[in-house]
């Protein structure tokens, strides 16, 4: 049996098309026999250092090309299975979500936390940055909220994910959700998830 390639995701939850590509990249990695590790990120830091136009846009928006986002969100929505309602608060402060992944990575719980807050985010359109929310999701997974809001308050919690931010860009990555395949082979967005499977079976 050949070795199996290895994929890694870097990923925010503050991205609707990160929540598309999640709800596939487990089911892809398992039909392809490939190894899936979760690089949790902060969107907004990469944005903010190489890839300001994003904000340009969301300022004054192309109102066909927003119109045919909005239609393409919703055919995908319909292929992943999920439900997208964009949320009242956008864009959200994810931070915390986000660093939240390394303590999901410890408990072996990365895919049942990243869909709760999916979910509590895109389809209940809740505030994922107020502690308040974060708690009620994190007593839902039985975790202890106290004790997941002083892991992701550790500087050494602060420093993993700005590292895996600034690996990102340093590897020429500029979103969310970006894709790597043996290291050297980049993907960008939900919907080259096809093009990794189809390269992969040759």
């Amino acid at each position: 049996m050949s070795k199996a390639k290895a994929v890694e995701f870097f990923f925010d939850c503050s991205s609707p098309w990160t929540y598309l590509a999640f709800k596939e990249i487990e089911n892809l990695c398992h039909r392809q026999n490939l190894t899936l590790t979760w690089k949790p990120i902060l969107v907004g830091g990469i944005f903010n250092t190489i890839n300001p136009s994003v904000y340009d846009s969301r300022k004054n928006p192309v109102e066909a090309k927003a119109s045919y986002s909005r239609k393409d969100l919703k055919d995908w929505s319909l292929v992943r299975g999920i439900t997208i309602n964009w949320p009242d608060l956008f864009p959200v402060n994810s931070v915390k979500v986000m660093r939240g992944v390394f303590y999901s990575i410890e408990k072996g719980q990365v895919s049942d936390y990243v869909d709760s807050f999916f979910q509590a985010y895109w389809t209940r359109g809740l505030d994922i940055s107020s502690d308040e929310v974060i708690s009620r999701i994190i007593a839902s997974l039985g975790w202890s909220p106290e004790n997941f809001l002083d892991f992701v308050n550790k500087d050494s919690t602060k420093e993993a994910l700005r590292l895996n931010t600034q690996e990102l860009v340093d590897r020429g990555g500029f979103g969310s959700p970006t894709i790597f395949v043996d290291q050297s082979n980049m993907f960008f967005g939900n919907d080259r998830l096809q093009l990794i499977e189809n390269l992969i079976k040759g």
